[in-house]
């Protein structure tokens, strides 16, 4: 599929994802949002997808919605944000619910949506300049892309309500404090180690990785004993995998393990 508002290649199993609307903020308007979901179930189903790298072109992460495109809708506008904000939830699902780790990494301002994809991600590298908003209610607009579902869960409740309320901008300092970023680093080198992360996954055990992700996502709906069963089933259905028997058998032998993604 060719893009228009989006950069994508695959190479040695990461999927590079570039938000490529670096003129306008790489903010997301309709045609974004189609390409994203497009793109994130393209991830979840090539197997040759191992692991995601989400950035954004040009001086800014992702600046959240596309407020001009959304005045120019008229009264259409609140039909058009139904059917953005579906694609756009399309997208945040499918890359949480698939195998394949999703890194982001956070150049510039990470506002609205581009918080978004921040809170959904599995692991956050953001540049020491990086800035991060909720931005949604300055504009008259309540949350969206799944930001609801991950940031008190992340932050806690009165936290979200503050980010959420007041619109408070976190540099990348606070926001790793906060749990909202892995880790930082200089602005120089985040492409690098953004990239760098991403390999190192793309080498790992890839079904392992999504055994992990659903546990941890569903943990917090489940009773204890529930969620042990929930790991008791996931551990027994790995172990029949190609990569637990080459995991297992590396560890005896005292070497570095070569995962397949199976």
């Amino acid at each position: 599929m060719e893009y228009r508002t989006l950069g994508y290649e695959l190479q040695d199993h990461v999927a590079r994802i570039t938000l490529n609307r670096p003129d306008a903020g790489n903010t997301l308007d309709g045609e974004m949002g189609r390409e994203l979901m497009h793109a994130a179930i393209r991830c979840s189903e090539d197997r040759a997808v191992r692991a995601v790298l989400l950035s954004g072109a040009g001086r800014m992460f992702c600046v959240g919605g596309d407020l001009k495109s959304f005045a120019a809708q008229g009264e259409r506008l609140s039909a058009h944000l139904k059917e953005l904000a579906g694609m756009l939830h399309m997208a945040i699902s499918r890359f949480v619910r698939m195998d394949a780790p999703l890194v982001v990494a956070v150049n510039g301002a990470a506002g609205g949506g581009g918080m978004s994809f921040v809170l959904a991600a599995d692991l956050v590298l953001a540049a020491e300049s990086a800035k991060f908003t909720m931005a949604y209610t300055r504009a008259g607009l309540s949350p969206d892309g799944g930001s609801t579902f991950f940031l008190p869960r992340i932050v806690g409740v009165r936290r979200a309500l503050e980010l959420a309320l007041t619109n408070r901008v976190l540099t990348a300092r606070e926001a790793q404090e906060w749990g909202l970023v892995t880790r930082v680093v200089p602005d120089a080198a985040l492409a690098a180690e953004a990239q760098t992360l991403a390999a190192q996954l793309a080498a790992g055990a890839t079904r392992a990785f999504g055994a992990a992700k659903r546990l941890l996502h569903h943990s917090s709906s489940e009773s204890l004993e529930t969620q042990m069963e929930l790991e008791a089933q996931a551990i027994a259905e790995r172990s029949r995998g190609a990569d637990a028997r080459e995991g297992i058998a590396a560890f005896i032998a005292k070497r570095a393990p070569r995962f397949g993604g199976e």
